[in-house]
């Protein structure tokens, strides 16, 4: 593919674009943390009628970046869940109470990544996907998120103003092929209103999405998550899941 087409986000993807986001997905958890597609499909499993994918291709399908979203379901979130067990084994009622979070309006973020070597507009793939989260978040109206992150991701996205409170009880540990990830969380408006504030350009990139040049961001109601029908939703390609 040219990597300097213009490119397009797109929320909630179906069909094609849908397995060529899952294979995006695969392959940059692959090389990151060395997980598997069966090992993926079994983490990623329970949460599969959950899930809500974010890709960002180019006109012919490609995908060169893509965001797994877990919404909040009787399956639960992955990253509460994970967090209960070791490495961690926290309490996570009593941890959520005390970050004063409502996992009822909670999303997790459980994968986000780009592909390598990406020219032009790609080299903006991490940026367009974090304004996307934003576009979601505004969308859906999601009160706070949650995720497990990798530390030397952590510390880049807190370069940008972009940080994330631990879990209370929580620690950096090692988890599905990273040396040390954190159970952390963030209550949306308070991120938005801190990079603003200690960030701008950042906030502006990120949150605003001023600056993606070469990159189409749809209206904000289409980032708006729509129940699928049964059929629909049955009818995507193989599971392939990712670790955060």
């Amino acid at each position: 593919m040219d990597s300097a087409a213009l490119l397009s986000l797109r929320f909630n993807p179906e069909a094609d674009l849908l397995a060529a986001t899952r294979d995006c997905e695969a392959e940059v958890f692959l090389r990151a943390y060395g997980n598997t597609r069966q090992q993926l499909e079994d983490e990623y499993g329970p949460y599969e009628q959950a899930s809500v994918f974010i890709a960002l291709a180019d006109d012919s399908g490609d995908v060169v970046g893509a965001c797994r979203l877990i919404r909040p379901t009787g399956a639960g979130l992955k990253s509460m869940d994970d967090a209960a067990r070791p490495p961690w084994s926290l309490d996570v009622t009593r941890a959520a109470r005390a970050a004063r979070l409502d996992l009822s309006q909670s999303w997790d973020v459980a994968t986000l990544g780009c592909r390598r070597g990406l020219k032009g507009p790609g080299k903006l793939a991490s940026a367009a996907l974090f304004h996307a989260l934003v576009q979601v978040v505004r969308a859906n109206e999601v009160r706070s998120a949650v995720m497990i992150i990798d530390e030397r991701v952590r510390a880049v996205l807190a370069s940008a103003g972009m940080t994330g409170h631990t879990l209370p009880g929580a620690r950096p540990a090692r988890y599905l092929g990273s040396a040390a990830s954190t159970p952390v969380y963030r209550h949306c408006d308070e991120a938005f209103d801190q990079q603003r504030i200690t960030n701008p350009d950042a906030h502006r990139l990120f949150t605003q999405g001023i600056g993606l040049d070469g990159i189409r961001v749809p209206p904000l109601a289409e980032f708006r998550f729509v129940e699928r029908s049964t059929v629909a939703s049955f009818g995507s390609a193989e599971v392939v899941g990712a670790s955060a």
